[in-house]
């Protein structure tokens, strides 16, 4: 047993200093960035915002709806092959661009990939998402999918740690997937002891990422458009969401009626709502991880996307910063007391 006493922090815990600017309006602005990966040597260019792989949120219907502005979604792993069939045949050219086919772990999956990239071999991206990106057959099942798509980004995660961030990119991954815990509709921090404040987490493995020529993806903690700017000022490349993205027209989940007003079904994909509907309940050995809340229907996702990206603009006049690229370099973090903290919460 040890205890590590620096302190770490969460996106609540600071704001952001303003700094002397030359922009005159938040059009100026440009939040388009272009990377070019690791392993895969694509190289792609957009807004890096992404719509979680959850079946409330990376759905094909709010794929087509991001990829008009340039913004990805990691569409959920259980669509059938039929159903990304249909989609692919009647979606615009250029979304291959936007999404990423997910998959979990199991010896299933691998066949599932195979089945999907050998009818569509034009599409680009793989996400490899677990829950617990520590274990040694996630770091072997991530080997494998880099030596049959050698050509592909391969998305990993999630993982907290800087250490473990460079385990993967030497492993295969391109992108990293940074957040245990974090999320409005997990619960892993209460039932396991187990997490890292999401701030300080983006920062480390920002700097371990880059030091190789990878990438890392903010996954989960963004409440409001501000916490998006404290993500990328940290340093992250790619910032993820799910609740934000959750209770829209193009969201998945079961809508419900109460006293006049419209909701929508919301749960992490280790809940027992999740477990329930796509492996026949929570299995005697674990337990749920998640909760399921009813999201206020919000309308088409387009509306809430102006927001976060009018938001983002607006952080970046503030600090001068003419690209999302040099958001980083103009931010300065200030800790914020408890009782600020609790306002501004």
């Amino acid at each position: 047993m040890r205890i590590e006493y620096d302190i770490k922090l969460g996106f609540k815990d600071v704001m952001i200093r303003p700094k002397r600017s030359t922009l005159k309006s938040r059009s100026q602005v440009d939040l388009n960035r272009e990377f070019k990966f690791l392993h895969s040597n694509l190289t792609w260019k957009g807004i890096p915002i992404m719509a979680a792989n959850m079946d409330t949120v990376g759905t094909f219907n709010m794929a087509s709806a991001l990829s008009k502005h340039n913004v990805f979604t990691a569409i959920h792993k259980h669509y059938s092959l039929e159903e990304w069939n249909s989609f692919l045949n009647t979606s615009e050219k250029g979304i291959e661009d936007y999404i990423a086919v997910s998959t979990g772990t199991g010896s299933q999956d691998i066949q599932r990939l195979q089945s999907i990239f050998t009818k569509h071999p034009f599409l680009k991206f793989i996400c490899i998402d677990v829950a617990n990106g520590y274990s040694e057959h996630f770091v072997d099942f991530l080997k494998k999918t880099r030596d049959q798509f050698p050509d592909k980004v391969i998305i990993a995660g999630n993982v907290v740690t800087g250490e473990m961030v460079e385990e993967l990119l030497l492993s295969g991954a391109d992108i990293v997937k940074v957040g245990i815990g974090p999320g409005s509709v997990c619960t892993t921090r209460v039932k396991t002891a187990v997490g890292y404040p999401q701030l300080s987490a983006i920062i480390e493995c920002a700097d371990a990422a880059h030091g190789l020529g990878g990438q890392i993806i903010s996954d989960g903690g963004c409440t409001i458009p501000g916490d998006l700017a404290k993500a990328f000022g940290a340093g992250a490349d790619f910032v993820m969401l799910g609740g934000m993205f959750a209770g829209h027209t193009e969201s998945g989940g079961i809508t419900i009626e109460k006293n006049g007003k419209s909701y929508k079904q919301f749960y992490g994909m280790s809940s027992a709502t999740a477990m329930n509907k796509h492996v026949g309940g929570v299995a005697d050995y674990r337990a749920s991880e998640g909760k399921t809340v009813e999201v206020p229907f919000k309308g088409d996702v387009e509306n809430t996307l102006q927001d976060i990206l009018g938001g983002l603009r607006s952080t970046c006049t503030y600090v001068g910063a003419e690209k999302l690229k040099e958001l980083t370099k103009r931010t300065t973090f200030i800790r914020v007391a408890e009782q600020e903290n609790q306002i501004y919460s």
